[in-house]
């Protein structure tokens, strides 16, 4: 049986996680509603199990953008002599996939808009391409 997105995730973060250089968080996507929520007693109002009444209800956004890259975070350089040998953060994305699993357009955009700009991003589908990709 292969390996999941989630679990070559977890283990794309776990080997990542012990580079002194690169620290990377996960990126979660989507929408939920938030507000208050309704607990009042004598109220009679019949729901599902795990169901909740919001009052002022408002869809909320979270996460950076669509196409946005699973992992992402900074990697740490140091820069050249020319250029006072300070440190940098590097922008750095991660878009993890299975070995079949396909890169979807927005994904690709978003990997080619931070490269543009400077950063490290890429398609990763195992701990050996995560770390070649940030350097170990």
């Amino acid at each position: 049986m292969s390996e999941t997105e989630s679990q070559i995730q977890a283990k794309v973060r776990l080997a990542t996680g012990l580079l002194s250089h690169t620290r990377l968080f996960r990126n979660n996507r989507g929408v939920a509603w938030m507000g208050e929520v309704i607990k009042r007693a004598g109220l009679v109002i019949t729901l599902q199990r795990g169901d909740v009444l919001i009052k002022n209800a408002r869809l909320v956004e979270f996460g950076l953008t669509d196409g946005a890259s699973d992992l992402i975070g900074l990697r740490s350089i140091v820069v050249t002599p020319d250029m006072v040998g300070q440190k940098l953060a590097v922008f750095t994305a991660l878009e993890v996939k299975t070995p079949a699993g396909r890169v979807e357009p927005e994904q690709r955009n978003f990997i080619e808009f931070v490269q543009r700009f400077g950063g490290i991003a890429g398609v990763v589908r195992s701990p050996d391409d995560a770390l070649r990709l940030v350097g170990k």
